[in-house]
């Protein structure tokens, strides 16, 4: 899917240079270092999936909000600082997937309860966190195999984007089924675009 990730890409441009690299700037003179956006967005992300789990939706719309924005702002700080490392993108890396099972947990935890249990609500948040998680590990492991893994239409940035807003209008029902539906088949597509992209024959292995 070129054209969706051309415009991705220049969406990602356009924020770096209007709010990332301003905003990089504030926290490092703050004292901030890559690694410490990075465990204060997860920390923040996680009290998201604690307020999601008590039902205040609109505050973990925030929360999430917020700590994405620090989860943004780490490279920033990174590439401004000279602190780029493979350290630092294995951390953020497990702690973006941290951060969004931390929310989805949360809205399991809620519909759990028994003044507000739902079985479909409860499978729907099973299947889109392990649909978040596919995305995110055939990306991993076509990348270990030298390929992109770019490829799809549910990525982290569009989930985050989608929780954000119906937690803010206080319907993450809506977001569950969506994610269900969509980061399934954001997976499929990105394995079956890896997949053709290689002329290795079934079977062989690199």
């Amino acid at each position: 899917m070129p054209s969706l990730q051309t415009a991705r890409y220049a969406l990602r441009g356009k924020i770096a240079r209007w709010f990332e690299e301003p905003a990089s700037a504030a926290l490092d003179k703050l004292g901030f270092t890559p690694n410490l956006a990075t465990l204060t967005g997860t920390a923040i992300s996680v009290g998201a999936g604690a307020a999601a789990a008590d039902g205040r939706f609109v505050l973990a719309g925030v929360l999430v909000l917020v700590g994405a924005t620090f989860d943004m702002l780490d490279g920033g700080i990174a590439r401004r600082t000279g602190q780029v490392s493979d350290r630092g993108a294995l951390l953020d890396s497990v702690m973006d997937r941290v951060s969004e099972g931390a929310l989805l947990l949360g809205l399991l935890i809620f519909y759990t309860r028994s003044a507000t249990f739902d079985q479909t609500l409860i499978i729907l948040a099973f299947i889109a966190f392990s649909g978040s998680m596919m995305v995110s590990y055939v990306r991993a492991r076509a990348e270990g195999l030298g390929m992109k893994g770019t490829a799809g239409f549910a990525t982290r940035p569009e989930r985050v984007v989608l929780i954000t807003v119906t937690l803010l209008i206080s319907q993450p029902d809506w977001g569950l089924w969506i994610l269900a539906v969509a980061t399934p088949l954001s997976a499929l597509y990105r394995f079956w675009a890896e997949w053709r992209s290689t002329d290795e024959a079934p079977g062989e292995s690199k």
